[in-house]
């Protein structure tokens, strides 16, 4: 796998598959837990999923200012390369006649 496409699309998909199988197996199997220490525990779990969805949104911020940069760059690239087009096109030839 030399083409970083293939391997980032690969590496997606191997974590795809073992958050399935992982979300799965914990709903088939669920733990057993104090039923007296509910009330902590959701507090835990909605500090954690708040963190997360932070983490997430954060992220998500990032990946669109990497996207943005990648379209800026293709574009000065297409632009310059298309002024040297230009350029060579209207160097005067020198043929006789």
């Amino acid at each position: 796998m030399h083409d970083p496409s293939k391997l980032i699309v690969a590496i997606v998909a191997i974590m795809a598959i073992t958050y399935s199988i992982r979300t799965y197996i914990s709903a088939a199997f669920p733990r057993r837990r104090d039923r007296g220490d509910k009330e902590s525990i959701t507090t835990a779990a909605d500090a954690r999923l708040s963190r997360l969805e932070q983490a997430v949104d954060a992220i998500a911020l990032e990946i669109e200012r990497i996207s943005e940069g990648q379209r800026f760059t293709t574009k000065l690239l297409s632009e310059r390369a298309q002024q040297k087009n230009n350029a060579v096109a209207e160097l005067p030839t020198h043929t006789p006649t």
